[in-house]
This record gives C-alpha cells, structure tokens and sequence, in this order.
C-alpha cells in the first residue's frame, strides 16, 4: 500500500440531538455520526492515532494513503455515550481536546450564542479515566475556552500552561498537544503554546496537511451535524469545509482544465 501524502483531520464537537439550527452546525446525530464512520470505513479509509500522525509530521513512520485523524473538541458527553462504542467496534482511535476548569460541568461558553440559551453536559473526570483505559486519547482544549487573541500575556500563559497542568495530573501523563478554541490564533498566541510546552496544536483552518505543514497550526476539515456521509466524503476527498456537489464539480472542472494544452502551471 502507498503511504500517504497527505492526511486530513477532521473535527467534531457534541454528538446529541439538537433543539435548532445553531446546534445542528456543531452537533451531530447519534445514526448520523455512526453513519460517517460506516461510510469512511466502506471508502478505504482507516483512523490513525494522534500520535501517530504526529510522528509522522516530524518524519517518523509512514502512514497508510487513507490515513484519517478524528477529533472531538470541548469533551462533551455524548461522545462516550454515542461515539465511542461506534469507535470501538471499527477498533479506530480517536483524540478529544478538554476544557480543564470545566471538566464535569457544562459548556457555558455556547450560552449566549445558542439561540435557546441552553448548555451540555461536559466528560467529568471518572468518564475521562475510563476512556482513556480504553484507549482514548485526551489533550488540551485551554483552561475555559476563551478567544485566546484577545487576552493579555498573562492570561494566555495561565490559560496554555494551566490547562496542561491540570490535565497531565488528571491523566498522569504529559499533555502535549492544543487545540485552540474557535479556531482563533495569531502570531503571539502560536510563541504562547511553544512557549507553553505544547508539540503541537491544531486549527480551524481547512485543508491537508502535508510534511511542511506548520505544526503548531495543523489543519482540521469542520464537519457539521447537517453533512450527510456523501458531503463528508468530498470534504475528505477535498480537504474542504465545503462538501456540496456543486464545489466538487467545480474542482474537478478546474483540474481539468489545468491539465488542457496552454494552461498556466
């Protein structure tokens, strides 16, 4: 089998049912997420370990051409509930980034902007202890999901740095890796995670990631409650957050016309 030249990573959130259309874009329906991973398995395509793939990114072992990453933002507890029997009966790993100050409470930062004001139930540690024997991974989400641009030094530091802590003493190994939440970064926040001890740590930003891709914001596809296992295979297919037929023909109309005698390289 050819090893990979590039992997995508995909990112989920709350796997529940959904009150409205807001819930809907960051939620996902128990049959439906168990749907996804039927159809990326029938596609060929097999889940590798985060580690893995973060090995792989720093010239370590191949991966195989398929090679996927899923990963769960904010620790909700539907994803034991729903998504980890379906993990566990693919035998495929899978990577969640926790909320450390909010572990066993609720995800209060969505309050405002959910239309119903209503908030979930987050992992509490017991959960996460129990997953991670089963072979979970767990990873770092920040202390209580702020913006991290729009804090002051100090407050990033605590929030990079605390969160770490917090959750290497839960888990009783080192937490090297960040997702950062809402995807929001720049410069002084990517010297922050260096700063703060992480290897590695993941963004909103779509796409593949490569062997020269900036390790510090590796690139996640968005995939929502509402994508149907066909738009998710063009996300894949695609490295888009786009996964409509209309985007993919209009991709393939493009590489097409590349390729015509005359075309610009």
């Amino acid at each position: 089998m050819k090893p990979a030249p590039r992997v995508p990573v995909l990112m989920y959130h709350r796997v529940g049912a959904t009150r409205n259309a807001w819930e809907a874009r960051y939620a996902i329906a128990p049959g439906a997420f168990a749907a996804h991973m039927d159809t990326l398995a029938k596609g060929g395509y097999r889940a590798v370990e985060l580690q893995a793939f973060v090995d792989w990114l720093g010239g370590g072992p191949e991966l195989p051409a398929k090679a996927i990453v899923i990963t769960f933002d904010d620790g909700f507890r539907g994803v034991r509930e729903h998504a980890l029997p379906v993990m566990e009966q693919l035998g495929w790993p899978f990577t969640v980034f926790l909320v450390s100050d909010l572990i066993g409470q609720q995800d209060h930062w969505t309050r405002s902007a959910n239309p119903d004001g209503v908030t979930y139930p987050l992992l509490d540690a017991g959960e996460i202890l129990e997953m991670q024997q089963r072979g979970v991974s767990f990873h770092s989400h920040t202390r209580n999901h702020p913006s991290l641009p729009a804090l002051d030094d100090a407050q990033l530091a605590d929030q990079l740095r605390g969160s770490r802590q917090q959750l290497a003493a839960l888990l009783g190994h080192d937490v090297p890796y960040l997702a950062y939440p809402f995807g929001h970064l720049d410069d002084r926040v990517e010297a922050a995670a260096r700063a703060a001890g992480y290897r590695a740590a993941f963004s909103t930003q779509p796409g593949f990631n490569r062997l020269d891709v900036n390790p510090y914001r590796i690139r996640r596809l968005d995939i929502a409650g509402t994508d149907t296992p066909g738009m998710l295979l063009r996300k894949v297919r695609l490295g888009s957050n786009d996964g409509s037929v209309g985007h993919a023909a209009r991709y393939y109309i493009d590489r097409v016309k590349s390729r015509l005698p005359g075309a610009r390289t």
